[in-house]
């Protein structure tokens, strides 16, 4: 395989014009859902193809990780006898933090790569082409559904994830501490504030526009035939997945210098 090797000024030229694509796709995708025509139906599909689709998983994964979290928090507290607190531990870790992520970098995996997959496909067989000749824009065709069923999808299955993470933690630290499971409840709920909250529920809305915007220009900049669609899909993974941790910490530090915690 040719290797094509290119001068530094023009590698940031090629990366300046990918931020600039970018930034119109998701420019785009917001401007179209105030104009019409608006296409429900692809966005009642998408929604089901995300939320019903990644849900197996986001419950398996959010129960483990919160039973993890209770088991080796729980593990520390037990030297200091102070194994009362895991609920107050697996409650903020989950909400502010794993719940939030775990579920973004799942859906990541699932729906980032599926969206460049088949966008991809349908660049190289000129199926968006045709779409175009026929006067329809394939941005508000097939863009905005994906990122509008994206972000609303998300914000109920990091609930459900935050929930079942909860519930892990109460089964780990009942099996193996012992921690009543009604006082394990109580201090798990009565931690939270509004500001734990308000950042949990925030983190999904911004990590289901990334999933989905990324997955989406990826796919319509996907060239080179069936090689080119699986390079994209690789690449809206990677790319996604290292935008939702980046702005993981960009929105929790700016979170904590707003509510001063």
């Amino acid at each position: 395989m040719d290797i094509e090797l290119i001068s530094p000024s023009e590698w940031v030229k090629q990366q300046v014009k990918s931020v600039q694509d970018y930034t119109l796709i998701a420019s785009r995708s917001i401007a179209n859902l105030f104009t019409g025509p608006r296409y429900l139906a692809d966005t009642t599909q998408q929604a089901d193809l995300i939320g019903w689709g990644s849900l197996p998983i986001i419950v398996l994964t959010g129960f483990f990780t919160g039973a993890a979290l209770a088991q080796n928090s729980g593990s520390t507290l037990q030297r200091f006898g102070s194994v009362t607190l895991i609920g107050q531990l697996v409650s903020l870790g989950m909400v502010r933090e794993l719940g939030p992520v775990i579920t973004g970098l799942m859906v990541a995996g699932r729906n980032a790569s599926g969206m460049a997959s088949e966008l991809g496909s349908m660049v190289v067989t000129e199926q968006i082409d045709a779409m175009r000749a026929l006067g329809t824009d394939p941005m508000r065709k097939l863009v905005t559904p994906r990122v509008l069923s994206t972000v609303t999808m998300l914000f109920f299955l990091t609930i459900i994830s935050d929930f079942l993470g909860l519930a892990g933690g109460g089964v780990a630290s009942s099996l193996f501490f012992g921690v009543d499971s009604h006082q394990y409840w109580s201090t798990a709920w009565q931690i939270l504030v509004f500001q734990d909250v308000f950042m949990g529920l925030a983190k999904p809305v911004l990590f289901g526009f990334i999933i989905a915007t990324v997955g989406c220009y990826y796919g319509i900049s996907a060239r080179g035939g069936t090689q080119g669609v699986g390079r994209a899909t690789t690449q809206a993974v990677v790319a996604s997945s290292i935008l939702i941790i980046t702005v993981d910490f960009f929105v929790t530090r700016l979170s904590m210098t707003l509510f001063g915690q």
